[in-house]
Parts: C-alpha cells; sequence; structure tokens
C-alpha cells in the first residue's frame, strides 16, 4: 500500500496538471511541460496556438504562429542586434519562435550604443530650428505639405531611424516575451505587413517615439504634428493574435511635449494599428496605457472592403485619449473590455470607441469607469455612417445605452444595427459587473508564467 506522503504527491501532480490545462484552455491551444527537478507543471507559450472560436483570427485556418519552428528556428534575444538575426528575411516563410529576454532599446547600433536623434540627424542636414524657420505658418501659409531642403533633410533623418526600430517580422512567427524577465521593446515598432499567421504575446512596448514629426498644416483647422511609427502595425496583415501584451509611453509622455506654431510637437503615433485591408485580427488580454492615438481600424474611408475583421476583448484601456479604438468598414466586435477614463499623466479622453465609414461595430458587455466629471455621450463618437450595435455596457455598474446618449447630444447620429452576428466568441462573458476585479490581475504582459 502506497504512503501518505506518496498518495499526497500524487495527488499534488494530479491537481497541478489540471490547473495548467485550465491555463492553457484560457489563453489558447498550449503545450503543458512537466519541470521534474521540482515537480510542477507549466505551460509552454512559446507553442501555443489560438484558441478554436476566440475571436476573428481563429477563423479558417486560424493562427498558429510559430508553433511548427524546429530548433534551428527557435531563438532566445536579448539585444536589437539579436532581434534582427532572428527575424530574418520577411520572404522567409518557415516557422520560428523568437523569444525575448529583458528589455530591448530599439534606439541602439549593433555593439549595443545606445543611439540619439541628434545623431540620426546628423549628416543629414536637419535642424529642427531651421525646419521651424522654413516653415512657420506666417510666412509660408497652411495650404500645402512642407517641401524643400529642410524637408527632405527631415525625411533622410527619419529614414536612418527607421532602419534601426522597424523590425520586419516574417509569417508564421511567434513573438513572445520570457516570463519573469521584464520583457519588451522600447523604442521600436514591429511591423507586420503583407504575411499571415503571426502571435505577439505577453511583452511591453513602450515610448516608440520618432524623433522627426512632420508638420502639417492641412491637417484640421489648426495644422499638426504627426509622427512615424505604431508599437505594433498591422498593414495588409492576416491571422494575427495579439495577446497579453502592454503598451505605454511610459519614458516619454505627451504632457512634456513642446508645442510650436501652436500644436502639439506629437512623438508617438499608434499603439497598434490595423490598416491596409489587414483582416482577422485578434486583439486580447492587453493593457493600452497612457497614450493618445492608440488603435486605428482601417486607415482611410476607402482602406478595403470585406476586410478588416477585428476582435476585440478582454483588454483594459487606461489614461487613452481616443482610438480605443477607431474603426472603419470592418466588422469589428469589441467584448468585455474595461475601459477606466479618468486623466492619467496628462492624458484626458476625447472619446473610446469611434465608428466611421460604415464600420459594424457590435460592443457588448464592457466596462467603463467613469469620473464625475465626465460625460456618457462622449464615450463613442462617430461621423454619421458607422454603426454601434451591442448590449449588456455599463458605465459605474449601471446598464448604459451609449449609443442613446451620444446620438442625443451629436447631429452625426451612430447607427444602432449591424449587418454581421458574431459567431466566433470563446470567452464571451455574458456580464461585464466583475469586469473591472478580473481584469486588474490577468491583463498584459508579465501575468503568464
Amino acid at each position: 500500500m502506497a504512503s501518505a506522503s506518496h498518495r499526497r504527491s500524487l495527488r499534488r501532480r494530479r491537481t497541478l496538471v489540471a490547473s495548467a490545462a485550465v491555463v492553457a484552455a484560457g489563453v489558447g491551444a498550449g503545450v503543458l511541460v512537466m519541470n521534474a527537478n521540482a515537480g510542477t507543471t507549466t505551460v509552454d507559450l512559446y507553442h501555443q496556438t489560438l484558441a478554436a472560436k476566440d475571436g476573428w483570427a481563429s477563423s479558417g485556418s486560424g493562427t498558429t504562429g510559430g508553433a511548427k519552428a524546429d530548433s534551428a528556428h527557435t531563438f532566445t534575444v536579448s539585444t536589437r542586434a539579436q532581434l534582427v538575426k532572428a527575424l530574418g528575411s520577411v520572404s522567409d516563410t518557415t516557422p520560428r519562435i523568437i523569444r525575448i529576454k529583458g528589455t530591448i532599446d530599439a534606439n541602439t547600433n549593433d555593439a549595443g550604443k545606445k543611439l540619439t536623434c541628434s545623431g540620426y540627424a546628423s549628416g543629414t542636414g536637419y535642424s529642427l530650428s531651421a525646419y521651424l524657420k522654413a516653415f512657420d505658418p506666417s510666412t509660408y501659409g497652411r495650404s500645402k505639405l512642407p517641401s524643400g531642403t529642410q524637408e527632405t533633410a527631415r525625411a533622410a533623418a527619419q529614414k536612418k531611424q527607421a532602419a534601426n526600430v522597424v523590425f520586419k517580422v516574417p509569417a508564421n512567427t511567434s513573438i513572445v516575451g520570457v516570463p519573469g524577465t521584464r520583457a519588451g521593446i522600447t523604442g521600436g515598432m514591429l511591423q507586420i505587413q503583407k504575411v499571415d499567421n503571426v502571435i505577439v504575446r505577453d511583452l511591453t512596448f513602450s515610448d516608440t517615439e520618432d524623433c522627426f514629426p512632420q508638420w502639417d498644416p492641412t491637417d484640421g483647422s489648426s495644422g499638426n504634428w504627426n509622427s512615424q511609427y505604431d508599437s505594433v502595425t498591422l498593414r495588409g496583415a492576416t491571422h494575427v493574435w495579439a495577446d497579453h501584451n502592454t503598451f505605454t509611453d511610459a519614458g516619454h509622455f505627451d504632457s512634456i511635449d513642446p508645442k510650436y506654431y501652436g500644436r502639439e510637437y506629437q512623438v508617438h503615433d499608434g499603439a497598434l494599428d490595423i490598416t491596409k485591408g489587414s483582416d482577422l485580427v485578434t486583439v486580447e488580454r492587453n493593457q493600452f496605457t497612457n497614450h493618445d492615438k492608440t488603435m486605428l481600424i482601417g486607415s482611410s474611408d476607402t482602406d478595403s472592403t470585406g476586410k478588416l475583421r477585428v476582435s476585440i476583448h478582454h483588454n483594459v484601456w487606461k489614461g487613452i485619449v481616443q482610438r480605443a479604438p477607431l474603426s472603419r468598414l470592418g466588422q469589428i466586435h469589441i467584448y468585455n473590455n474595461v475601459y477606466d477614463t479618468a486623466p492619467l499623466n496628462g492624458y484626458t479622453l476625447q472619446y473610446s470607441i469611434n465608428s466611421r465609414a460604415k464600420a459594424q461595430v457590435v460592443a457588448q458587455n464592457n466596462y467603463w469607469r467613469i469620473p464625475a466629471s465626465q460625460k456618457v455621450s462622449r464615450l463613442v463618437s462617430g461621423d454619421g455612417t458607422g454603426s454601434i450595435a451591442g448590449s449588456g455596457n455599463l458605465v459605474n455598474g449601471t446598464a448604459t445605452d451609449l449609443v442613446a446618449a451620444y446620438n442625443a447630444a451629436s447631429s452625426k447620429k451612430i447607427k444602432t444595427t449591424v449587418n454581421w452576428t458574431p459567431t466566433l466568441t470563446a470567452g464571451l462573458e455574458s456580464s461585464a459587473k466583475n469586469l473591472l476585479t478580473e481584469l486588474a490581475t490577468t491583463t498584459g504582459a508579465g501575468v503568464l508564467s
């Protein structure tokens, strides 16, 4: 007969295996690994694939990333140079797994030396003071984009920075942070362009800063400074799963930006943008915090037709100004998210969800926590052509019709019916009431293990 201690040990191992299986089911099809020395079971994050029916990215062939990678295409990287080497050529579709250990600074050279804005500008002839003098609206006017010597120099300096900070991701790739290492990329952009089947997980993307914003006097009534890089950008990409990441401006909040020509010198663009006919994307359990133009779905009112199908669920949006998301044209399902709209580090809400250019948005069972000064009518927005359907949305715990509140205060009415019904809804919770507590500890980078 087995001893009592042996029976307890067997029970403990069975419990650990069961617990790990639950975790795997919650975040995708996973591989369980037994650590014989520690007697514990962990989930292999690197080979996990998106679970069936988990949003649009599970459609068709699903999203498996680099799950089939062999040992020769499995990398652990800690520097910018190592990351570039591991990514290889964007034309190479061999499955690969890239494990990021620690924080990679994109603004470094191959030897690891820190690169600066002045260094990128060196040799191009660009200087901010000369640029400001050349395109001062009082002399240059406001009717056309900058052109000439200083604009050419600015573009050249920006190109030098882009060569360092833009990381081009090939198809069939999983890029995953190593737990416990504060894994992430600062100052860089993952460019997922015209490729299929990519997974990005458990990473912190911080301060993706453009050293050389362009002045556009024709942007709006007063002009704007526009920057170049998103932390993660999808352009014509398909089957992409972004899971348990953190997106933040930490390191350079917009509040420290100066103003030129009366407009903020904005060095940040999007956090996670989905444009140029991208399709079949699932964005789940991320944290978006301290950012202005956060998520753009569709780059223009004519971006594409029959694409831009995106599922956004169980994310936390905190200290966000706008675009959470801004949607055009596509079929977007936004469910079980938390929106905390209190001002944070100088970031003050303009709106959360914007539906325009005939976008078909279903917003279902989300939770908004708003301060007393926040108007419910400002939580959604539109151009008069987009739709937002849905139910079960709570504001400070109370069921609220967000579209009705907006429409009562706006002449550009948001439509309340859509031409599709979400079916890929694994994990959809029927009530938003517990999300505020639940998502506080289960979203963003650093909680997977």
